[in-house]
């Protein structure tokens, strides 16, 4: 009801669980999906691993469930937004625009979790393993970090860039602490995220907190 009275935004189908989203996107090839994570059969997460992985379409990912663990694995899954159901109606509909646009987004409160998240799994030595998470300790033996080899590819700059994204701050944000123009700071992104074969920010700011560019907060370890 939200986004079909939008004069630049047709809803094209709905599915009633992950299964029949991912035969539904395969026919009618929509530009971008709203992905719930909790349904019958084939999850939200799952669905939306299979949907990047074909480049079927790119997906938000909608829900009223905040726990972590769907944050992280969401994005791992190659979400390119991740909103609560909560989120207003007309910042629902910017969404929509901005990721169908080619750009990442993810709601401020969500980015501080996904850094809380991951740095607390790097505290408690769980390496954010969402599995350690779910069953509520460290695993017992977490994976090691995926650090892509070609982070030696980046330059000084390139890789200032990516921490200072990692730690969930905007274009505007990276450009006020470095001092330079907001324009430089897209150019070091659009950069970096080529050298890293990475889709968008949000990529970027998983890619930074497994390969451990971002310390642990004092808080996390507390």
């Amino acid at each position: 009801m939200i986004l079909s009275v939008e004069p630049d935004i047709e809803v094209v189908g709905e599915a009633s669980d992950g299964r029949h989203g991912v035969e539904v996107v395969q026919r009618l090839r929509p530009d971008l999906v709203l992905m719930d994570v909790q349904m019958p059969g084939t999850d939200g997460i799952e669905a939306t691993r299979e949907i990047v992985e074909r480049d079927l379409a790119k997906v938000i990912i909608l829900t009223t469930f905040d726990r972590d663990d769907y944050l992280v694995d969401g994005l791992r899954a190659g979400a390119s937004g991740f909103l609560l159901k909560n989120t207003e109606p007309e910042k629902l509909v910017e969404a929509v625009r901005v990721v169908a646009g080619g750009h990442a987004l993810l709601a401020p409160e969500v980015t501080r979790r996904v850094i809380e998240r991951m740095s607390a799994g790097e505290a408690d030595g769980s390496g954010g393993d969402p599995e350690a998470y779910r069953q509520g300790g460290p695993a017992a033996a977490a994976p090691p970090p995926r650090v892509p080899k070609e982070l030696d590819l980046l330059t000084v700059r390139e890789h200032e860039v990516l921490v200072l994204v990692g730690r969930g701050m905007s274009n505007a944000e990276v450009a006020a602490e470095l001092f330079v123009g907001e324009a430089t700071v897209k150019t070091h992104v659009s950069n970096l995220l080529a050298k890293l074969h990475l889709r968008d920010r949000v990529q970027a700011v998983v890619v930074a907190h497994e390969a451990r560019l971002i310390p642990p907060t004092d808080e996390s370890r507390r």
